[in-house]
C-alpha cells in the first residue's frame, strides 16, 4: 500500500476575464493565451523525453482497481485507463503510449525524470511539490466502510444502516472526522492509535467494522485480511487527491491540466472512475 497521503490541491493557471467597459485589449490577450497555450500542447510542439512517444511511469507490480493484470498498457484499471484518456488528449494513439517501471519513492524524488508524466495514487503535498510538479487532481478519494464477512453491518447500503454500529477508527485521521460528521453513530467509535491496531480490532472482532481511506479499504481486503468486504464508500469535504507527477517546471503540465479538463467536463473521467473505484473495486457508494 502507498504511504499515508496528505492533501493540497495544485490549482492549474487560469485566465480571468476583464469587466471594464473598454474590453476590447482584455478579450484580444484572452484569445491570444488561449491561441499559444493551444499551439504548444499540440502534439509536434510537446517536449517529451522520446520524440513521438508518450513515456509514461507506474510502479511494479501493479494491482487492481489500479493496474489490471499487472500490465498497465492493457487499458484496464483506473489508472490504465485514465492515463490513455490523457494520451488521447493529448494526440497520442494507445500504441504511441510507452510505459516505464518508475518506483513509487522515485516518481516525486528530486532529479531527472525518465517520465513524461507518472501516474500511481501519489497524493498531491506541498513536500513533493518543492521537488516535481503535479497536475491538477484526477481522483479524490474517499472514505470506505470495511467489515468481514458475518458481520452485522455486512449487507449494509446506507450511511443510515450504520448508525447503530460499532465503527474502529484511527486517530487523528480523516476517517475519525467522517464517522462523527458524516455517519453519526448512536455509540462513539472506537479510537485507535495506529493503523495496526485498528486492524487488529477488526480481526478480533470488537468492531463491527473500521473506516479508512478507499484505496486502504481495497489494499486490506485484497492483500492483508481474509473474509474482509468493503461495505461501501462515501464521500467527505477533504479527501486525499492524487495527481499525475511530472518533473518540476515541465512544460507538458499545463497540457496534461487541460486533458484533465477535458476528461471532466465531458464526464469521462467521472466514467471512468465509477467503472474502475466504484464497479470494479466492488464498492458501492452509500449515502
Amino acid at each position: 500500500m502507498r504511504p499515508t497521503r496528505l492533501l493540497l490541491p495544485v490549482l492549474a493557471l487560469t485566465a480571468s476575464l476583464g469587466v471594464a467597459a473598454c474590453g476590447s485589449s482584455t478579450s484580444s490577450s484572452t484569445s491570444s493565451a488561449t491561441a499559444a497555450t493551444a499551439a504548444t500542447c499540440t502534439k509536434d510542439q510537446l517536449a517529451l523525453v522520446n520524440s513521438g512517444t508518450l513515456t509514461v511511469g507506474t510502479d511494479k507490480p501493479g494491482y487492481p482497481p489500479y493496474i489490471v493484470d499487472d500490465k498497465p498498457a492493457n487499458g484496464k484499471g483506473f489508472e490504465s485507463a485514465v492515463s490513455y484518456a490523457i494520451a488521447k488528449q493529448l494526440g497520442f494513439t494507445p500504441s504511441q503510449v510507452k510505459w516505464i517501471v518508475v518506483p513509487f519513492n522515485s516518481s516525486y524524488a528530486p532529479g531527472p525524470k525518465t517520465f513524461d508524466f507518472d501516474i500511481n495514487q501519489v497524493s498531491i503535498t506541498p513536500k513533493r511539490a518543492t521537488a516535481v510538479s503535479f497536475s491538477s487532481p484526477y481522483y479524490t478519494a474517499p472514505q470506505a466502510v470495511l467489515t468481514l464477512k458475518g458481520s452485522k453491518v455486512e449487507n449494509a447500503t446506507s450511511l443510515a444502516d450504520l448508525k447503530d454500529a460499532k465503527l474502529g477508527v484511527q486517530v487523528g485521521t480523516t476517517s475519525l472526522s467522517a464517522v462523527q460528521d458524516v455517519i453519526k453513530p448512536s455509540q462513539q467509535p472506537a479510537v485507535f492509535n495506529d493503523s495496526n491496531d485498528t486492524v487488529s480490532a477488526l480481526k478480533n472482532k470488537s468492531v463491527d467494522a473500521i473506516v479508512v481511506d478507499l484505496p486502504t479499504a481495497i489494499y486490506l481486503r485484497d492483500a492483508e485480511l481474509s473474509g474482509a468486504k468493503v461495505v461501501g464508500q462515501f464521500a467527505v469535504p477533504g479527501g486525499d487527491r492524487w495527481g499525475v507527477v511530472l518533473k518540476k517546471g515541465s512544460g507538458l503540465t499545463a497540457c496534461v491540466n487541460q486533458a484533465i479538463s477535458k476528461l471532466r467536463s465531458s464526464g469521462e473521467l467521472d466514467s471512468i472512475t465509477k467503472q474502475w473505484m466504484s464497479s470494479s473495486a466492488n464498492a458501492p457508494e452509500l449515502q
